[in-house]
């Protein structure tokens, strides 16, 4: 373990969206590295089976069922943490969606279904964070946003704007999340991850089919899971003085889209 990682030893993170892909890799380097994870997923069978697999790490993988878009479950979440493992230091906000779809014909159920995922439940479940490590006293606590270049410009891709709209918000809410924890007099840090194309199973989830999906990593460069948990724990680990608010990470030679 790194020198740096010593003062989250023990400490407590939630991780949404923990049951594959970023989430799920995020879960594994935390407890590898002497965290306890809560890891909340709706599938919390595949959370289980990452636990059992992480016996006889440093930390610990707690899984816990949970619906990000549902505020009564992101409410039990919090709070089961807090009666179980005394509250979280660190929450990251991983859950996403995406439903490919022109705006001129998107259904206002997958609309709704991005920004009730991407935006809403991450405001829904930073609030009952940061109100509980307030309530606790915590003053050197984490949030993490797992954003998108998506975040940063608009792309050329036909059927996503939708869903890059709902991460330029999350570009802003990380930023007045910032402000407000400063206004606060609190030592909490605030960091954006936003990767470019990551090998994970939210194409196949959009829609496309897996043929498609295969050839759209076989035909540019991708990240996988793991480098964008190791980009968390770099950020994790610096200095207290020192916070890293957005970490943009590309492929090299990856395509613009």
């Amino acid at each position: 373990m790194d020198s740096n990682m010593e003062r989250w030893t023990n400490r407590v993170a939630i991780v949404t969206g923990a049951s594959s892909g970023i989430g799920a890799s995020i879960a594994k380097l935390l407890v590898e590295n002497g965290l306890r994870v809560v890891g909340v997923a709706r599938r919390v069978e595949r959370v289980k089976q990452l636990a059992s697999d992480l016996k006889g790490a440093k930390g610990e993988l707690h899984p816990v069922q949970g619906d990000v878009s549902v505020e009564e479950d992101v409410k039990r979440v919090v709070q089961w943490t807090r009666e179980n493992l005394g509250g979280a230091d660190i929450l990251v906000n991983n859950a996403g969606v995406n439903r490919y779809g022109k705006l001129s014909e998107q259904s206002s159920d997958d609309v709704k279904k991005i920004f009730d995922t991407n935006v809403i439940a991450l405001t829904v479940f930073t609030r009952e964070v940061v109100q509980d490590m307030k309530s606790r006293g915590i003053s050197d606590g984490h949030i993490f946003n797992i954003n998108s270049i998506c975040g940063h410009y608009v792309s050329e891709y036909p059927t996503g704007y939708i869903y890059t709209a709902s991460k330029h918000a999350v570009t802003v809410l990380t930023e007045g999340l910032r402000r407000e924890l400063r206004d606060m007099q609190t030592k909490i840090r605030v960091t954006s991850i936003s990767p470019g194309l990551v090998k994970t199973e939210i194409s196949v989830a959009s829609g496309l089919s897996e043929e498609v999906a295969a050839k759209k990593y076989e035909e540019n460069p991708c990240l996988l899971p793991e480098d964008i948990a190791q980009a968390l724990l770099y950020a994790l680990q610096a200095p207290p003085h020192v916070q890293v608010h957005e970490l943009i990470i590309r492929a090299t030679g990856e395509f613009i889209l």
